[in-house]
């Protein structure tokens, strides 16, 4: 179960589909997987549901494909026969949960009161669905759950667009956010699969916030560093802030005192979620240097650079401050 949970948070997102005929099953799921998502809920609110379960994780086996709007034990052994992965449902139901758990099945319960989340944790669940999130207080009513059930973390569902996503996944106890923005049922049964590939990539663009933080420029000494320093900041009119290693002009430009890493330098990109970006990255081809990652004293990732270097520069990447 922990590997579903752990593959659901760094997507960060989970597409909610609502899917009427399995012909549109296949592309749908090469469209997310396009756009950066490889991972979808399928709802059992179609008759179609449990044969475009199959027909997703047929094609593409390593995507993750679970099933939601699950009701009853019989949808369980339906979803999980056609090759769903996990389980969600809209409220809490005791027999639907016990039966996933005893079956090894991970299964998200919606729940949305203190009393529902107390029962959660009462049948040994870890994770549940907030729903619907918007319409039942949003982040702040996460963040009031979250303080006396410290054990548990949310995927919150319902109301989620491209505005407020980062108002929930900002909160560490969000794994990831339900959300059907990019996968309207209109969209699919026109057949838009190129516009849903556009939409789920602007989703992950939009929560991943990458974006060039600084350049860093390797001198042969200090010397050089700050004659090098010095043209930047008579260039550029700002000021200099000196390190061990090296000198900052302005927030932009790091000159190294000597040969740093990278055969030009190195370039560092910020992120919004640093482990999201290696993940989504990691997708792309991209390796990452885990032997020299730096953290912090409570052990979240603050620095891990790109294995390959990029037209000369190494490039790590750094939370955006």
């Amino acid at each position: 179960m922990k590997a579903i949970f752990e593959q659901l948070q760094n997507n960060g997102i989970l597409p909610v589909i609502e899917i009427h005929e399995v012909k549109n099953a296949r592309p749908l799921a090469k469209a997310l997987c396009d756009g950066g998502l490889n991972c979808a809920e399928v709802t059992f609110r179609t008759a179609a549901a449990s044969d475009c379960i199959s027909a997703m994780t047929a094609a593409f086996p390593d995507m993750l494909v679970g099933a939601g709007t699950v009701l009853t034990t019989e949808q369980v052994d339906q979803a999980v026969q056609a090759g769903a992965r996990f389980i969600v449902s809209p409220g809490l139901n005791p027999k639907v949960v016990s039966y996933c758990l005893g079956r090894q099945i991970p299964v998200i319960p919606g729940c949305a009161t203190p009393t529902e989340a107390g029962s959660a944790i009462e049948l040994g669940l870890e994770v549940i669905k907030f729903f619907p999130a918007e319409a039942a207080g949003g982040i702040a009513m996460i963040k009031s759950l979250a303080a006396p059930y410290c054990n548990v973390k949310f995927l919150p569902t319902g109301g989620i667009t491209p505005v407020n996503l980062k108002e929930y996944l900002d909160f560490d106890r969000v794994i990831a956010c339900g959300g059907s923005f990019m996968v309207k049922p209109d969209m699919i049964s026109a057949g838009e699969f190129d516009q849903i590939t556009a939409m789920t990539q602007e989703a992950v663009d939009a929560m991943l916030g990458l974006k060039l933080r600084h350049i860093g420029i390797n001198t042969a000494d200090d010397a050089e560093a700050g004659s090098v320093t010095a043209d930047f900041s008579a260039i550029l009119g700002q000021g200099i802030r000196e390190l061990p290693v090296s000198f900052f002009v302005g927030t932009g430009f790091e000159i190294m005192k000597g040969q740093g890493r990278g055969r030009k330098g190195h370039i560092c990109v910020g992120t919004n979620y640093i482990d999201r970006a290696v993940y989504h990255l990691q997708k792309k081809g991209y390796t990452f240097d885990q032997e020299n990652a730096i953290y912090d004293e409570n052990g979240k990732l603050t620095l891990i650079y790109v294995e390959q270097e990029i037209g000369g520069f190494a490039v790590h990447l750094s939370p955006n401050s």
